[in-house]
């Protein structure tokens, strides 16, 4: 998509960081930009994307989601470009909420709701409630310039049963790609049809993934995908790949099959959560390191000697 990263993996745009350590996207940007890499902002970002894009130099994408309201759509894009956004990505595999029973057992939404069990997990962990009694406040700056996510205000549940709009088809994508003007990626692709869709109306790059296993129960894995869509579009537009990535074998399987970089999420987020910046930092570091090592038992020298003929599947 014409960015240049020093690393095959990036940091994939999540949501609500900011709940996982008070440095939120903050410390995720920092540490991309130690490793000259990419790193995405959702929507659901608890920091402007202005102001990330404003402090980092490496390159950023802005994930956001398909409204029923048009016009949002575009002023949402409009601030991306005023922000500096290299890359619009936008997610199709999530037009409706997933039913995320953990979600739904805890309570959890935007804004909080103290249940007897939230007390307890507070008490349990006073430095984090500390954090975020005593720090910036929460807010959600994507969204809070055009929609009212406070007080009586949508939970993110409401938020994509409410706001999203179920209809988008590939007519509406389209007009997106134009609109925006430069670099535009769809993720969540999944089928080879989808991607010569997304090929053929101008998209740079997709993302094959099924949103962490959240969504769709029983939906395949990105990398049960990866082989066939490579084949099908890889000559057009560059593909990448997310979910379940944890080792750096990981990494050098997708890169074998045709996966131009491969995107992380739970893997920074623990790491977030654990220490903020420094903890994202090691994360990359102990990859990076597993990445080199086993690339030299491999007997390869660059990624680019990498074949779909060094894998087997059982």
């Amino acid at each position: 998509m014409g960015q240049k990263i020093d690393l095959p993996v990036y940091l994939s745009p999540t949501a609500l960081q900011r709940l996982f350590h008070h440095q939120g996207e903050r410390a995720t940007a920092a540490a991309a930009e130690r490793f000259g890499t990419m790193f995405g902002v959702s929507s659901l970002g608890t920091v402007s994307m202005a102001e990330l894009s404003a402090r980092h130099s490496t390159p950023q994408v802005y994930q956001f989601y398909f409204h029923r309201d048009r016009g949002l759509n575009s002023a949402m894009m409009q601030a991306a470009k005023d922000s500096g956004i290299n890359v619009m990505m936008l997610t199709v595999d999530s037009i409706t909420g997933g039913n995320r029973e953990r979600d739904l057992r805890s309570g959890f939404s935007i804004p909080f709701r103290l249940t007897p069990a939230g007390i307890a997990q507070f008490g349990l962990k006073p430095a984090w409630g500390l954090n975020y009694l005593l720090r910036e406040r929460f807010s959600l700056p994507q969204l809070d310039a055009h929609i009212d996510m406070k007080g009586d205000a949508l939970t993110i549940g409401r938020y994509f049963t409410e706001m999203l709009d179920p209809a988008m088809n590939w007519d509406d994508v389209a007009r997106m790609v134009t609109e925006w003007g430069g670099p535009f990626c769809l993720k969540g692709i999944m089928s080879a049809e989808d991607a010569r869709h997304a090929a053929d109306i101008g998209c740079a790059g997709i993302v094959l993934s099924n949103h962490g296993g959240r969504q769709l129960d029983g939906s395949r894995t990105a990398f049960d995908q990866l082989d066939e869509i490579v084949q099908a579009v890889g000559d057009r537009m560059d593909i990448m790949i997310d979910g379940g990535v944890q080792r750096g074998t990981h990494v050098l399987k997708a890169l074998a099959l045709g996966a131009k970089a491969v995107g992380l999420g739970r893997a920074y987020l623990y790491a977030l959560a654990a220490a903020g910046q420094p903890g994202v930092e090691r994360m990359l570091s102990q990859l990076t390191a597993e990445i080199t090592r086993d690339m030299r038992l491999m007997g390869v020298k660059t990624v680019s000697e990498l074949t779909p003929q060094m894998l087997r599947f059982r």
